[in-house]
This record gives C-alpha cells, structure tokens and sequence, in this order.
C-alpha cells in the first residue's frame, strides 16, 4: 500500500514537470494570433517614391526704401539735424490682392452692360445720376413701362437694384428692378427732385403724409417735351413745305 503510494508520486510530478515545459516553450510566428498585418520586405521595387517636394514660399516683398530729406538750417552757427528719412507710402493689401467676389462682380459687369451707361447712370461719382426722389421710368422687355420715385438704390455690384414706388387705383405698388438684368431695356430720369434728399432711403414716403400719390402726370409732361423736341425739325419742314406750296399756286 505504501509503495503503491509512492510510486504514483513522482508520476504526477513528472506530468506536472512536462506541462510548465510545454507552456514555456517558444511557439512559432505563424501560430500566433496577433493583430499586426504582414508587412513586405524593403525591396528596391516595393519602397514607396519619396513625396514631392514642397513649394517654395514665395519672397516676401522687400520693405521699401527710404530716400534722405535735408532741410537748410536757419541757424548755421548752432548744429541742427538737417537731414531725415522719408519713407514712401506702403501699398495697401487690398490693391494689392482685391477680393475675389469684388473681381467677379466687376467682370460681370463690364459682360452685362458693355457701354457702361448703367453704371454711370447711378454712379456717384456722376452729378448728373440718379439720386433718391427722382422719378424714373423702366422699360422691360415684357410688360408696359413702370414709372415711380426712387426710394432707395442698393449698390451691390453685379446685384445693384433700385426701388420705386407709385400709386394705382389708389393702392401703394412698389416694385424692386436689378439694373444689370438682361430684361431691363432702359432706364431714363422723369423727373428730377428739386432738393437734395438728405437720407439715402426714403422709406417716409410710404406715409400719406410724404407720399408723392400717382406719377403719370409727369411722365405725360416728361413724353410731351419729348415729342415736341424730337418733332420741332419734322414741323418746320412741314411749314416749308405748305410755303412752298402756296408760292407755287399763286
């Protein structure tokens, strides 16, 4: 009994022996689980091109240079700075890289309105242009003319609108016309106000108070000296005509 004891003792020491072994055994690459991608080896075909080179800065623009001022002393017996630099005036970055919309806006206009009579029409730099509370006439391409008083000119480039305002069968009606627009056939100056508006919106108008009403008197003035300035030739051509032909029947 007691041998049979001691015989199965070193048995299971033995198995014990084998299994820390077996564990402490060094098991292949390939069996091992791991989460790295297999990687290639550093061929002369498989190595990836070397980037690009980056582009070079461009130089900044030199400071520029100042040029040496000198001035007569009054005094020449007592030692004066006579002598200074002047620095010429830096260019701005705006005329130096304008805005790309302002660029865009600019090229839409020379393509819609190739004279530039529009832009001159309202330019502010023209004293002739229209100003807000002048009654202005559009022409479109569909519809009757609409005639009404400037109530306000939104300079936005390409955008530019001007609104105006008139009175039909006693009903407030204003109208929003982009001057630019192929539409658009022409805008002529009816009416002229007498003073200068001291606001650049006269949204005032709106109220029966300041409000203007309807404006088709003065277009009809406005046409009526038109015909008699473009028909004053054709009359006086017809008043030759009927001399000449009383001269001839006497």
């Amino acid at each position: 009994m007691l041998t049979h004891t001691t015989a199965r003792r070193p048995l299971g020491a033995w198995k014990s022996v084998l299994r820390h072994a077996r564990q402490q055994r060094p098991t292949p690459v390939s069996l091992l689980r791991t989460m790295t991608t297999q990687t290639t080896p550093d061929t002369p075909s498989a190595v990836e091109p070397p980037p690009p080179p980056m582009p070079a800065a461009t130089p900044k623009p030199s400071p520029p240079k100042p040029y040496l001022h000198s001035l007569k002393p009054q005094r020449p017996n007592t030692p004066t700075r006579s002598t200074f630099a002047v620095y010429p005036r830096v260019p701005s970055s705006r005329a130096l890289t304008p805005a790309p919309l302002e660029s865009y806006h600019a090229q839409q206009v020379r393509r819609l309105d190739r004279k530039g009579l529009r832009t001159r029409l309202f330019s502010k730099a023209n004293p002739d242009a229209a100003k807000p509370g002048d009654v202005l006439q559009v022409t479109t391409k569909r519809g009757e003319p609409f005639a009404g008083v400037c109530l306000s000119i939104r300079r936005a480039g390409v955008d530019t609108a001007i609104l105006l305002r008139n009175t039909m069968t006693k009903i407030g009606v204003e109208m929003w016309y982009k001057i630019y627009s192929p539409n658009i056939l022409g805008i002529e100056i009816v009416w002229r106000r007498p003073k200068r508006a001291r606001r650049a919106r006269l949204m005032y108008m709106r109220q029966p108070k300041h409000d203007m009403g309807n404006v088709d008197h003065l277009v009809s003035e406005w046409r009526r000296t038109r015909n008699v300035f473009s028909s004053k030739g054709k009359a006086g051509k017809g008043k030759d005509a009927s001399a000449t032909g009383a001269k001839g029947r006497r």
